[in-house]
């Protein structure tokens, strides 16, 4: 064994209570270098009527690594434990200390799980695992009332610029929510609603305000409440990174300069604050002069900003708020901000937008979710036929291994979205390929998220392309992709084992593009078979049992001699399941 491949630390993702009962536990061992992993288990302070071993199973491989993971239920909720590692006849004890070849007695040089706090727990809302999500940007969704259009509205279905308006509004929403919920969603993102110069919203001028152009509070609560009615969440976007440059302390600043009573509302670095050949002179988002950036540790700013977000959650009533360049802000703004909204609403969801490893702001006291940017682009080069199988599940495997369960059940999946070209241009405008992605998307773990309009077959490249009007003309709409989203938001929503289930890679390649992985909980089993190449395909894989059925039709598949062989069209599919 690679002695220096063993990694293990007694908190973080690598041990964690998952519930008030269980303790989960990961080791990180050399890429087929160990043949098992037992878990050594016990109360520090009476081992000898608590002792018992628990078979860790590899959870997941990645490049370099298999990681192996167990969960535990100890009788007094607290934990003290080793590992032992085998191959062959050779084992050796993994320790707080190091490694040895023969097992110390315990608890010196254990490692300890000291106690499940249930005030410590990471819990987060247990409706975001049953959440299908739906992205929507007002301005191009729906329009529902023109009287209330901005000057210079264009014709609806136009050509999107960065600056041009289409007239979308909350009444448009609120018209169409029985086509959402005839889809199956029973989520909804929306970009910034509030008082903005833009189109996109994400330049904001009056945080306590829906902007005119889309309604006012009262439409959104109704919206709000009629959504809840019909069983669909709601989450708003808050942009607390920066503002806009009409906010009205910062045009205090412009005005006044050094004397301004909001000077330490901002990062400003020299007076007067202007853009000196191309570069303001206070920090902004990027380097765009017209979103100066707050300084959330300044005290005035932070009880502002928490008020606004305590607001629309207890009496607006959405259910969570999705976070603006969540990783410029300050971690000690976003304890504060997970206290407050909490405190409103125990059950409100909280989703950071960080584009990269994020466990700095899922350890429980900050937010719940992030936008997983690093699943969608780790999909899309997948079925756009980048990397082959193997690599798929290396990488797909160690994005599991970032967080903690309860962070996998539940951080936000996408595979576009205003940030990003659409999902069909993405990926050449290739529906088979498309399709691959999306039912991936819909039988992994997490809580997935459709922008809008992808299920009707939008296109679109980089900002502002992606940000297209809705298509409502049915001629225009296509309507058997939308069935195929329909069909899999379906199951999803059917079956707990495609949401809490675990995730296994069955079958997968370095030299090709074929796979084949599971899902499975008590009640039901499921394996998903993928061609991801332009030419038909057989795909095989040991079955111990002759009671698989098509999860589409129901048609029973049987394996013959203990092998199940599944042909498949050039990029396709087939889900099966048995219950258990």
């Amino acid at each position: 064994m690679l002695l220096e491949a063993l990694y293990h630390v007694p908190r973080d993702k690598w041990a964690y209570a998952y519930d008030t009962e269980t303790i989960h536990l990961r080791v990180r061992t050399k890429k087929d270098d160990v043949d098992c992993v037992v878990a050594l288990t016990g109360d520090k302070y009476d081992w000898e009527h608590t002792y018992f071993e628990v078979m860790m199973e590899k959870a997941a491989t990645d490049d370099c690594f298999d990681y192996w993971e167990c969960a535990v239920r100890p009788k007094y909720k607290r934990l003290c434990y080793t590992f032992r590692l085998s191959t062959g006849p050779e084992s050796i004890y993994l320790l707080d200390n190091g490694t040895r070849y023969e097992c110390p007695p315990p608890p010196i040089h254990y490692f300890e799980f000291p106690y499940i706090h249930e005030i410590d727990l990471f819990k987060v809302p247990a409706w975001a695992k049953e959440a299908v999500f739906y992205q929507i940007m007002p301005d191009r969704f729906a329009k529902g009332n023109p009287s209330i259009d901005p000057d210079g509205t264009e014709p609806w279905g136009g050509i999107p610029k960065l600056d041009n308006f289409f007239g979308g509004d909350l009444q448009g929403v609120l018209d169409h929510l029985d086509d959402l919920l005839e889809l199956g969603i029973n989520a909804i993102y929306f970009t910034p609603v509030f008082v903005s110069p833009s189109n996109h919203k994400y330049d904001i001028v009056d945080y306590k305000r829906v902007d005119p152009h889309f309604g006012d509070n009262a439409l959104l609560k109704r919206l709000v409440e009629e959504c809840h009615s019909k069983g669909i969440r709601v989450m708003l976007d808050a942009v607390f990174n920066h503002c806009s440059d009409k906010f009205p302390p910062f045009e205090d600043v412009l005005k006044n300069g050094e004397n301004s009573e909001y000077r330490d509302w901002f990062h400003i670095n020299s007076f007067p604050a202007e853009v000196v050949e191309g570069i303001p002179t206070y920090d902004t988002f990027g380097f765009f002069s017209n979103m100066p950036k707050f300084n959330t540790a300044n005290s005035e700013v932070k009880n502002y900003l928490l008020e606004v977000a305590e607001y629309w959650i207890r009496e607006i009533k959405v259910d969570g708020w999705r976070l603006d360049v969540a990783n410029e802000v300050d971690h000690h703004f976003w304890r504060d901000f997970r206290k407050v909204v909490k405190s409103a609403n125990p059950d409100a969801y909280i989703v950071g937008e960080v584009w990269s490893d994020s466990l700095t702001w899922l350890l429980g006291d900050q937010f719940d979710s992030v936008m997983n940017y690093p699943f969608s682009g780790t999909v899309l080069e997948f079925f756009n036929g980048g990397i082959s199988s193997g690599t798929f599940g290396n990488r797909i495997g160690a994005l599991l291994m970032r967080y903690p369960q309860q962070t996998n059940e539940v951080v936000f999946n996408l595979l576009s979205s205003h940030d990003t070209p659409r999902l069909l241009t993405c990926l050449g405008e290739d529906k088979r390929r498309l399709k691959l992605a999306v039912v991936f998307l819909f039988t992994f773990m997490g809580t997935p998220c459709i922008y809008y309009g992808d299920e009707m077959g939008l296109t679109g490249y980089e900002d502002p392309d992606c940000r297209k009007c809705m298509e409502w003309n049915p001629d225009k709409q296509d309507r058997e992709l939308y069935d195929f989203y329909r069909i899999m938001i379906a199951l999803r929503k059917k079956n707990n084992a495609l949401r809490e289930g675990r995730f296994r890679i069955l079958q997968a390649y370095d030299d090709d593009s074929c796979i084949v992985y599971e899902r499975a909980d008590e009640v039901i089993h499921f394996t998903i078979w993928m061609n991801n190449t332009p030419e038909p395909r057989t795909l095989s894989h040991p079955m111990e049992t002759d009671d698989w059925q098509d999860s589409l039709t129901g048609e029973p598949v049987i394996p013959q001699d203990g092998i199940m062989n599944i042909p498949l069209d050039p990029y396709g599919y087939r889900i099966l399941c048995r219950t258990l």
